[in-house]
């Protein structure tokens, strides 16, 4: 579903939730019509969902971080179908700013912007995976992976794609200070089924009792931070060997 068109004078944040569907949206149409492509993406998000989960298993076990490391997991590095979400927040956006405390506001407008940068990013990496995949079907999927990655290049938009998942972690974190949001939240859930919006509603829920599990998201996010500016200089400026090996150490090591 194509995102309605907006008038001008709409809310920053709803303009920013409408830009970034607006992306998404054509990205999608042009994998629809690309299967090929469309297969490449999914094969770049299923890998990336495997290193994610094999980069955080000390979290996802830990009785603190779990809720919020699965939940980055499933909500922003998965391989999964977003499509349900994305139409739920198109209807919304423009009513959004009326709707909901300034706090979910911003929640859901970094969401947004994460949300396009990585199928932005991902969609640059399918293009080279395809062409690297008809090059060389023999090689190994991590070698694939480090050839597109620098192939692909944007080095700002890896930076810019960590600052806003940051950022989006913080606005969670926000949310579980706003007194009485909780509640307002579970009053929610009939009005948000009636309107036809479980996906977002879930996600709300979700994301608010997995940062207020933690009470306080400062190590968290240092942790997120430090290990993904890790992965992201040793793509771009590690020897491709260690690269390559990194990678394949680290999921050999992770249960499947």
């Amino acid at each position: 579903m194509k995102p309605d068109k907006l008038q001008y004078c709409m809310d920053p944040s709803a303009r920013k939730i409408h830009d970034a569907l607006q992306t998404v949206f054509e990205l999608r149409q042009r994998h629809d019509a690309d299967p090929a492509l469309a297969q490449a993406s999914a094969e770049v998000k299923r890998f990336q969902a495997r290193r994610f989960q094999a980069t955080y298993p000390d979290l996802l076990h830990s009785p603190r971080y779990q809720s919020a490391t699965a939940f980055f997991l499933h909500e922003l590095y998965s391989d999964k179908d977003y499509t349900e979400r994305d139409q739920q927040f198109s209807r919304i956006a423009s009513t959004i700013a009326r709707l909901f405390p300034q706090a979910v506001v911003n929640t859901a407008a970094a969401l947004a912007e994460v949300h396009a940068l990585t199928e932005t990013l991902d969609d640059l990496m399918a293009q080279r995976w395809r062409a690297e995949q008809s090059a060389n079907p023999q090689g190994s999927e991590c070698a694939r992976y480090v050839h597109c990655w620098r192939t692909a290049g944007d080095a700002a938009g890896r930076h810019r794609q960590l600052a806003v998942v940051l950022q989006l972690g913080q606005s969670l974190n926000r949310l579980t200070r706003a007194p009485g949001l909780r509640t307002l939240l579970r009053m929610m859930r009939r009005p948000a089924a009636s309107a036809g919006l479980t996906a977002f509603q879930h996600f709300l829920e979700t994301g608010f009792d997995a940062f207020a599990e933690m009470r306080g998201s400062d190590e968290f996010l240092k942790l997120v931070r430090e290990r993904e500016l890790g992965w992201i200089r040793l793509l771009f400026e590690g020897g491709t060997v260690t690269c390559e090996t990194q990678l394949s150490h680290l999921l050999a090591a992770s249960p499947s």
